[in-house]
């Protein structure tokens, strides 16, 4: 069986060839979810142990179905799009929202206002679970819906505990005005991320929709990093400003709640350090 650097037999469709390619693309997106950046060709050929041609094919075809996609600044790649919608599909009845359902439902109940679960797709906020409270208002479901990023409360967690260089990317973007009270300058919004990472949760007052007031808090993985967001929003005057800790910390224990369920630890710094 010969084996050349551009992948031998999968060439000419050998069955050996196919599947070493298919491990091979596998090994991509592995690499790009464990990089917090992006990777050009030829480090990841390298890390594969593959030509840089045999990377570049790969990566081509990847891209052509949406799993990876090529920074035009860089020429580097990142994971794509595409695995949001495979996740998404993974999601609607396994793993997170699986998990989350029983605590959303419990949190929804102690505040009586509509609870979501949102994470990050592409430049927007995706949202893949809603429970609805006693008081709720809200005659429709934002399931499979997007908002803004930056004038959403979960939208704030997920950009706020981001990569660098993908808040930056995303900042980068037109922060359009939803109500006269959204952040659209991103120095402003910067500062204000900072503080949804210092207290550990974020929140809304009318940014979004006039009347509409929401909090949030992130949901991390077994590695610690945030995937989702979990937030509770209702009409501003029954969660008005000074209610809003308060919420708060009832949803950042909701989101803790999850977070455990799905793998994560939290690590505590030993005593004296």
């Amino acid at each position: 069986m010969r084996n050349d650097s551009n992948g031998g037999r999968h060439e000419n469709g050998h069955p050996i060839g196919q599947v070493q390619s298919v491990s091979r693309a596998a090994g991509i997106l592995e690499l790009l979810a464990a990089e917090s950046g992006d990777l050009g060709v030829t480090e990841l050929g390298r890390r594969l142990g593959v030509h840089k041609a045999t990377a570049s094919r790969l990566l081509s075809t990847l891209a052509e179905h949406g799993l990876v996609e090529r920074h035009p600044a860089t020429d580097k790649y990142r994971l794509g799009f595409g695995l949001i919608h495979l996740a998404g599909v993974a999601m609607a009845g396994l793993d997170l929202v699986q998990q989350a359902r029983p605590i959303l439902e419990d949190l929804a109940e102690r505040t009586s206002e509509t609870v979501n679960l949102a994470v990050l797709d592409g430049d927007q906020v995706m949202h893949v679970d809603q429970i609805a409270g006693r008081r709720s208002v809200v005659s429709v479901s934002w399931v499979g819906r997007r908002t803004p990023v930056h004038c959403t409360s979960n939208g704030k967690v997920l950009l706020a505990f981001a990569a660098e260089a993908e808040r930056e990317r995303l900042l980068e973007q037109p922060l359009e005005p939803m109500t006269k009270n959204s952040i659209t300058d991103p120095a402003t919004l910067r500062a204000h991320l900072q503080d949804v990472r210092t207290r550990g949760y974020a929140q809304t007052i009318e940014e979004l929709e006039e009347g509409l007031n929401a909090v949030a808090a992130p949901v991390r993985s077994g590695n610690g990093d945030v995937i989702a967001a979990v937030s509770v929003a209702g009409p501003s005057f029954r969660m008005r400003p000074m209610e809003l800790p308060r919420i708060a910390a009832t949803t950042v224990d909701a989101a803790n709640a999850i977070s455990r369920r799905i793998g994560y630890v939290e690590r505590r710094q030993p005593v004296g350090r």
